[in-house]
């Protein structure tokens, strides 16, 4: 029996000007979701990165302490190839990040700080389309990041941030997009920005290089596909899919 086609993608909303992106690692955002960064971008708007961790755990034959600087280097490197001159490490631990108070908080800080329309993310659901499991890190950080979006509009919960750091309420986030999520149904057309993707995604030369033969041998073959398949549903060459969720009543 043959699967049913994935329904078409709406063209996700574009009329806001700011943006924050959370992820849990350094080279999240480069599989898939920095080519429509490199699009927004271009199009003025304001786009800000956030690690959760400096992905120290990553490559298994060089030590954390070394691991994590390198990383970190290269995440910068990563964002200024579509156009994000922001990028701010959370430094918690890689591979073993909890879901929990102190995340919520250290994010609901940078929703506060920075007071984005949007908040992106990566996929937080179980698995990717209920065959690959998630990574427990990606899962961890974006649930937190859905949490804490809400946690920063209410000015009772982590007062502190108030209270000792000055930093007041912000409840002015739209929506949530989660990239490469098997819920995404709606789609940014990357067509003209793909090549800014691919060589965002390629800066992350030690990561890639330590992947070794079961990693990626061409970051362009591998976006080809992904970014194509996802483009195939929009009607462009290609597109980023994300999982739209609203944070605001309509009307």
């Amino acid at each position: 029996m043959n699967e049913q086609a994935p329904p078409p993608l709406e063209p996700l909303d574009e009329d806001w000007s700011s943006a924050l992106a959370v992820v849990a690692h350094p080279d999240d955002m480069e599989y898939g979701a920095a080519a429509a960064v490199a699009r927004w971008t271009a199009q003025g708007k304001r786009v800000v990165y956030a690690m959760v961790t400096s992905g120290e755990a990553g490559i298994d034959g060089l030590a954390p302490d070394r691991c994590g600087p390198l990383r970190e280097a290269e995440q910068i490197a990563s964002a200024a190839a579509v156009g994000v001159d922001t990028v701010e490490f959370l430094h918690h631990p890689d591979g073993v990040l909890e879901y929990g108070l102190p995340l919520r908080r250290d994010i609901a800080r940078l929703v506060r700080r920075h007071r984005p329309d949007v908040v992106i993310t990566t996929n937080f659901r179980d698995t990717y389309g209920g065959v690959f499991p998630n990574q427990a890190d990606h899962i961890a950080a974006g649930r937190a990041t859905l949490d804490a979006v809400r946690d920063a509009g209410n000015r009772w919960v982590f007062r502190e941030l108030l209270d000792a750091e000055g930093l007041e309420p912000w409840d002015g986030v739209r929506m949530l997009l989660a990239a490469g999520s098997p819920e995404g149904r709606h789609g940014v057309d990357v067509t003209d920005t793909f090549a800014l993707g691919v060589a965002s995604l390629a800066e992350h030369k030690a990561y890639l290089a330590g992947l070794g033969e079961h990693g990626m041998a061409d970051p362009e073959e591998f976006l080809d596909a992904m970014l194509r398949m996802a483009g195939s549903r929009l009607g462009v060459r290609y597109a980023s899919a994300f999982e739209v969720v609203p944070l605001r009543m309509p009307g």
